[in-house]
């Protein structure tokens, strides 16, 4: 680290732009969430079962969903989900990440109108794919867009915003959900289903008036728009010293990642600059996220309180989202005061308690035969430990899975590490929706394990929190370039927290980086005029 030096730090540029626009990229969120739980209210619903369920043998006068039914209606949106992803990086780099997003929620509304519109299950799923297309893209490409686009400062709570309306999503569906579950017409599933067109409508105006990532913009060799973006986002005249400082910073390191060529896929996994490490860091931390066991509840919440005679459940349902909500609010604000890798790490330690003292109550007191708690005490007790299990998820993995994802990957790859990370999650979404019915219900070809399958999430939670300590530096209060430079300087996790407490002192960027940045502005024309940037830089023998 003896190319680092000490310096004054610049003044902080302006955030209000910024914050704006970031916090408005995250209504992305919330049609994430808004998709992913109403699912797990609407195949409860009467109506629901009449048409999509069939009589239940071991019940004479009920219906319910086949095992195979449930499993393919949760998790087919998860598929399309995975596939919506990957195909993020492409589009996003292609059309750029504003764009991009408005691609997907094309995609998101056709699925939105097959699930209305249809009254068989043949359109019902397919719409679930293609709304599970646009909602792959825009969680893959709101992050990035967000973490290109915000202050170092206060980026973690900036990102983890997303997850926030994530669980606002959850919470409105919810409740959407219970206003309607009683009307026996096709408005039941329909309506929660169908005013997804009215949050894709509001993203997509958004999007149309907010200045796309200079990042972006600078990598497509787009230097002049990049400019007005900055100009935008800063709240200052284009040819202001903090434009140019912030543009300097960023076009030096998109210029350094050009002179080494293109990328690939296979780039992703080469050991150079640790890029093997951060892309399966990714992709095993989002999958981890899922392996916490939150979407059981988000979509086999109402499923699993009725079967546990936990009543009402489409109102502890709503309490659940509740507690989510609310707890998310404290994560954003520690995210950048406690830090990613102590959050993470809280946040496992805590879950694994509460998963395994939810099994314990599950199994030393389980339903009858009849459907009957045992120990109406131990209900309660169970309610109140899955709230605490929900409180630690969104105050730190809910947010802090997508903070880390969106910080840790160089320029160069970063599209293409991300979708690899975002479909990591909506594969292992995928793969826990369509187990789920199989482990928990009863019943031939079902494992049968109610409220035991806690003991599975638990054990999820110990790999999770080894995999943080081993693996994970902390990231907060550093620039991306300062992030980039982490990795290539660090040994382990453990120890990484010295070389991050060096950039913080030294508020620099790496050699090559910090080079081209006094040649841009020592040039006099600070932004008017790429190509001189460009003379400057490569005045200088970087590479």
């Amino acid at each position: 680290m003896s190319h680092i030096e000490a310096r004054p730090s610049a003044p902080k540029p302006p955030m209000k732009m910024a914050i704006i626009m970031s916090c408005f990229a995250a209504f992305g969120g919330f049609l994430y969430g808004y998709d992913t739980g109403n699912i797990s209210g609407v195949k409860e619903m009467p109506y629901f079962l009449e048409h999509f369920g069939e009589p239940d043998p071991s019940n004479p006068g009920q219906l319910y969903l086949p095992t195979g039914r449930d499993s393919l209606i949760t998790s087919i949106l998860s598929a399309g989900t995975f596939v919506g992803a990957l195909c993020a990086y492409p589009v996003g780099d292609f059309v750029g990440r504003r764009y991009g997003i408005m691609c997907f929620l094309v995609l998101f509304c056709i699925g939105v109108g097959l699930q209305t519109g249809g009254r068989s299950l043949a359109p019902f799923v397919v719409g679930r794919v293609f709304a599970g297309l646009g909602v792959g893209g825009t969680s893959c490409l709101v992050p990035m867009y967000q973490s290109e686009c915000a202050p170092k400062s206060i980026r973690g709570a900036i990102v983890g915003a997303y997850q926030w309306m994530i669980t606002i999503g959850l919470l409105i569906a919810a409740v959407v959900v219970n206003a309607t579950k009683d009307r026996n017409d096709q408005g039941s599933y329909a309506i929660p289903i169908g005013i997804q067109f009215a949050w894709a409508i509001i993203l997509a105006s958004g999007l149309a008036c907010l200045p796309e990532s200079p990042r972006y913009l600078i990598a497509a060799g787009k230097d002049e728009a990049a400019q007005r973006a900055l100009s935008r986002i800063l709240a200052a005249p284009p040819d202001s010293d903090v434009v140019a400082e912030q543009y300097a910073e960023i076009a030096a390191a998109v210029h350094h990642v050009r002179s080494l060529g293109s990328t690939s896929y296979l780039d992703c996994f080469r050991s150079v600059n640790r890029n093997r490490l951060r892309t399966l860091t990714g992709i095993g931390l989002q999958a981890l996220q899922q392996l916490t066991g939150i979407n059981f509840i988000f979509y086999y919440g109402t499923t699993f309180f009725k079967s546990a005679d936990i009543n009402p459940p489409f109102v502890i349902t709503i309490i659940t989202n509740v507690v989510n909500v609310v707890c998310t609010v404290p994560g954003l604000w520690l995210t950048d005061k406690a830090g990613r890798r102590t959050m993470l790490l809280v946040g496992a330690g805590g879950m694994i308690v509460c998963h395994f003292i939810v099994a314990a109550i599950s199994t030393a007191f389980p339903v009858d035969d009849n459907g009957f708690a045992s120990n109406v005490t131990a209900q309660k007790a169970l309610i109140a430990f899955v709230c605490i299990f929900i409180a630690f998820f969104a105050a730190t993995w809910g947010p802090i899975a997508w903070v880390v994802t969106g910080e840790i990957y160089p320029t160069s790859t970063r599209a293409k590490q991300m979708s690899m990370s975002t479909a990591s999650n909506w594969l292992w979404n995928f793969g826990i929706g369509y187990a789920t019915p199989y482990l928990v219900n009863t019943g031939a070809g079902n494992a049968g394990l109610k409220g035991k399958v806690f003991f599975i999430w638990g054990g999820a939670c110990v790999l999770a929190f080894l995999f943080v300590y081993f693996v994970i530096p902390e990231t907060k209060g550093l620039s991306l370039e300062q992030v980039d430079m982490l990795y290539r300087e660090y040994t382990t996790a453990v120890t990484a927290g010295k070389i991050r407490k060096q950039l913080l002192d030294s508020n620099t960027q790496d050699a090559d980086t910090d080079a081209y940045k006094r040649a841009f502005m020592e040039g006099g024309n600070k932004v008017h005029g790429s190509t001189d940037y460009k003379e400057k830089a490569d005045m200088r023998d970087l590479a």
